[in-house]
């Protein structure tokens, strides 16, 4: 009898112990629900961008990282690879295609190396403000075409479109018409769009590295350069400079390329949690650029520079000239995609 009522009360003991166990494991189970990934795993987004930790575009990033950490509870954190971590913008958007990274930014005349005719959007006078380039990019058959076939031929989902400045022109004597640029030798990069800029508006195009600009101007080596107002600050040229003129040739966009891969793989609560986070970023992104901009114009004229608005319409006339040449290149018709952005104002 004390044998039997030894053994019943082990295996009672034994029954209570595996209960209490079961019970610890429905707790670790239901706090992890709790904290939104059901399974206790968070998804790190990769974005990597060529700007620098105090840079709008990096800046802007974080608004995104805090509001999609902090939204999906859990389930999704962003990291961020300033400073050109991952290589270049092109080597970025590749290693996006590649799904080695989520996210990166990119303008949209970039993209014309895979898709041509998204080349257009990078010429100079093609739009005449970014509320324009908006609208033809988003508006237009020709942009909608444009991020259909990123997004299904190479894996990029364009989420966002935020302004990222616009180019202006210095140099060391006044340009206040078209005939001002003639003969001017005019620093730009090994940029088609660029080069094409300076020719046909009569400057002799100069081309050279980024890190040799100033001490060209500084020496005379040549007499002007064109760059966004934050460029020109950043690299202090207008110390080296005594003009400014705004000749708005190019407005710079910057995409919020997501792998598309990626965003499928997201449920449909963190796809929007994503989205209201790239939404947040490009309206930062673009509000950051447009105070900087206004801003910079008043500090340019307080360091001594002189700032002019020659009359832009002999600009525009004398550059599309070149556009026929673009034309070559790109499948489908070239004049249509040209009619549809000139018309979307």
């Amino acid at each position: 009898m004390l044998k039997r009522l030894f053994m019943l009360s082990a295996i009672l003991l034994l029954a209570g112990f595996l209960a209490a166990c079961s019970g610890d494991g429905g707790g670790e189970s239901e706090a992890s629900s709790d904290g939104g990934s059901g399974d206790g795993e968070t998804k790190e987004l990769k974005f990597g961008m060529v700007a620098g930790t105090a840079q709008n575009e990096y800046k802007a990033a974080e608004t995104l990282k805090k509001h999609v950490e902090e939204e999906s509870g859990g389930d999704l954190s962003v990291k961020l690879y300033p400073d050109s971590q991952l290589g270049d913008d092109r080597a970025m958007l590749e290693q996006v295609r590649e799904d080695s990274l989520d996210i990166t930014l990119a303008e949209t005349g970039r993209f014309g190396i895979w898709v041509p005719r998204a080349e257009l959007m990078g010429l100079p006078y093609i739009v005449d403000d970014f509320d324009h380039l908006k609208k033809a990019v988003y508006e237009t058959e020709y942009g909608k075409g444009i991020h259909e076939e990123l997004k299904s031929e190479h894996n990029w989902k364009v989420a966002g479109t935020a302004y990222n400045g616009t180019r202006q022109t210095t140099s060391s004597s006044a340009i206040e018409s078209l005939e001002d640029m003639e003969g001017m030798k005019l620093r730009v990069p090994e940029a088609d769009t660029l080069l094409d800029y300076a020719e046909y508006t009569g400057a002799a195009p100069t081309p050279m590295a980024f890190t040799e600009v100033y001490m060209a101007l500084q020496t005379g080596s040549v007499d002007g350069q064109e760059n966004p107002l934050s460029t020109i600050d950043a690299q202090k040229f207008y110390e080296v400079q005594d003009y400014l003129a705004m000749t708005n040739h190019v407005v710079n966009d910057a995409n919020y390329v997501v792998s598309q891969n990626t965003w499928e793989s997201l449920s449909e609560e963190n796809q929007k949690i994503l989205q209201e986070g790239i939404d947040k970023a490009v309206e930062e992104h673009t509000k950051l650029f447009k105070e900087e901009e206004k801003n910079l114009i008043s500090k340019f004229e307080e360091e001594g520079m002189t700032v002019t608005e020659p009359d832009l319409k002999p600009f525009r006339e004398a550059v599309s000239e070149v556009y026929p040449e673009y034309l070559e290149d790109i499948e489908g018709d070239g004049e249509s995609y040209l009619q549809q952005i000139k018309e979307a104002k």
